[in-house]
């Protein structure tokens, strides 16, 4: 049985409550990234979602992460929260040409996450699915349009020609429409798969030649550890997607089957625990999947790693 590629990761990787947990009370916060990537396949970056990063951020990124790492990139918060995804062309073309292509073959989906009063208007959704950029040369040609803000601290020229991933998170119950997840299938962008005790959506629909997944706790949010049981759920669930099914107690949103795969892609962050205990639960489910480590182990004082 053929299957996709599995990452595992955590949101995000600069967090005081690691040091001293996670990492080694000496690590050097400058080698944090380094040392989770040797762990972790994937991270999901959350400061894009904040502010417009500068390139030569994103190419210490990809240096301080080894081959075959990938980052998934949260999309801008200004196009989803301020601008409401309302005259975004701007906006759009300045995250582009941020840096996003000095990741080279490390840039993997990008998160579009919508607060909880974002309702779903067909319309809005389909114009917005319809300009985002599907590979790295049409993101390039977007990324063109920039504005002044990023004169002399922006990034036009990919370094891979490589296809674009997009992935989804709402918020608001007006989502539970088949529509929406029709809506998803037409433009191959992933419906999020959150995990929360929060009265937000959650369903398992496969929306996309890809799964993503995002774990932020399921009886407290942000701070709550799974356990051995429901990471047994989830380790089912990735087993299925990444084998081009789906669960068989998958809880959907739409009654139509996505189109059969012989194998899908599936990402997925822990976002738990106030993110003290993220990295223990990603490391959890990694084993009960027998996922490797994102980079061998190399003897040594530089090595920091402990024992797993």
């Amino acid at each position: 049985m053929t299957q996709g590629k599995v990452r595992i990761g955590v949101s995000g990787w600069r967090y005081t409550p690691w040091r001293g947990n996670f990492y080694p009370k000496k690590l050097a916060q400058a080698r944090e990234l380094e040392y989770a990537a040797r762990i972790f396949p994937s991270i999901e970056l959350n400061g894009s979602f904040y502010s417009l990063q500068r390139p030569s951020s994103y190419a210490l990124w990809a240096r301080q992460t080894p081959p075959g790492f990938v980052f998934a990139i949260k999309g801008s918060r200004y196009i989803t929260h301020m601008l409401k995804l309302r005259n975004i062309e701007t906006a759009l073309a300045n995250f582009l040409a941020s840096g996003l292509f000095e990741l080279g073959d490390k840039l993997g989906p990008i998160l579009w996450q919508f607060p909880p009063m974002t309702r779903f208007h067909e319309e809005i959704f389909e114009e917005f699915l319809s300009i985002l950029p599907r590979t790295t040369e049409e993101a390039m040609w977007i990324a063109h349009a920039h504005d002044a803000r990023l004169k002399e601290r922006h990034s036009l020229k990919p370094k891979v020609d490589m296809p674009l991933r997009h992935a989804m998170e709402v918020r608001h119950e007006s989502f539970v429409d088949p529509a929406f997840i029709a809506l998803l299938r037409r433009h191959g962008v992933a419906w999020v798969v959150a995990d929360t005790p929060r009265p937000w959506p959650l369903f398992e629909d496969v929306t996309a030649d890809f799964v993503y997944m995002r774990l932020h706790g399921s009886t407290e949010l942000y701070n709550s550890r799974y356990t051995s049981e429901e990471l047994d759920r989830w380790a089912e669930c990735i087993r299925a997607w990444s084998s081009g099914g789906q669960p068989e107690d998958a809880r959907l949103i739409s009654r139509a089957k996505p189109p059969r795969r012989a194998s899908r892609d599936v990402y997925c962050y822990f976002d738990n625990t106030d993110k003290l205990h993220a990295p223990d639960n990603a490391r959890e489910l990694m084993a009960k999947l027998e996922a490797p480590l994102s980079a061998p182990l190399r003897a040594g004082k530089e090595n920091y790693l402990p024992c797993l």
